[in-house]
């Protein structure tokens, strides 16, 4: 085969002003090797001027309070690989679970210790800042995984002095399975677990489509309606000092955290 010849940096003459990569910020999540919705989701909530890059953790079904436990000792493996040399603006854990069974400061720590000083953002923290924003006290809670994961996040709320009116949840040990989840069955499902007394309801896990009727089921319910990823975008989004406005996804996006 002979040399491929003629071939010239002519291009290189060309005069262009360079695009921006995610001119007004860049989001970094740290996923399951099991999630099948949480990069398409954020996405669609997210601004197009910002830039969302994801990373894996290693995970196995079924989804256990001994799984979560484990998964979390890859965290600074996986933080060191998004955009290493150019950097994020804010990292994002993309597992309410996960982050409820290990702590958020845990997961913010082994986060940091991948990609220090990075700003950090989970599920839970970002929904109980959103929940105090919209002065929420008490809350129904929704949720797709097995009894025991159920109870476990149920709890990390109630921990936090949230006062819990109902809990319901699906039963659910796989990824897969929780993904599959119609988005109108998770409406019925906030329906049900609602309460004439919750001041919201909130959807947990970043693995089922959720965010996408969040609008819908607060205009059936006449109360704010917060979910794992919409939270985790609109938390990250105030990180990034992020002031243009969102809308579709709720009535959370009109409102800015005091801390921000």
């Amino acid at each position: 085969m002979s040399a491929i010849t003629g071939i010239t940096p002519e291009l290189a003459n060309i005069s262009y002003k360079p695009d921006p990569v995610g001119p007004a910020g860049r989001v970094g999540l740290i996923t399951l090797a099991t999630d099948f919705n949480s990069e398409d989701d954020l996405r669609h909530i997210l601004p197009t001027d910002v830039r969302l890059f994801t990373t894996r953790i290693a995970n196995a079904n079924p989804i256990t309070v001994d799984s979560l436990r484990a998964m979390a000792d890859d965290l600074p493996r996986a933080a060191r690989t998004l955009l290493p040399g150019f950097g994020i603006d804010v990292a994002i854990f993309g597992c309410t679970s996960g982050t409820v069974i290990n702590g958020s400061d845990r997961i913010a720590a082994l986060i940091q210790e991948g990609m220090p000083g990075c700003k950090v953002t989970n599920p839970l923290l970002a929904s109980h800042t959103a929940l105090r924003t919209i002065k929420a006290q008490k809350i129904a809670i929704v949720a797709p995984y097995s009894l025991d994961v159920t109870a476990a996040v149920a709890t990390g709320f109630a921990e936090q002095g949230f006062e819990l009116t109902n809990v319901l949840g699906f039963g659910l040990e796989n990824d897969p399975d929780m993904t599959a989840i119609p988005p109108d069955v998770l409406m019925a499902g906030a329906l049900k677990a609602n309460t004439d007394d919750a001041d919201a309801v909130f959807i947990s896990c970043t693995a089922i489509r959720a965010a996408e009727i969040a609008q819908r089921t607060e205009q059936l319910l006449g109360k704010p309606v917060i979910t794992s990823n919409q939270a985790l975008i609109w938390h990250a989004l105030n990180l990034l000092n992020y002031k243009k406005p969102i809308t579709g996804f709720g009535s959370l996006f009109d409102h800015t955290p005091p801390t921000a």
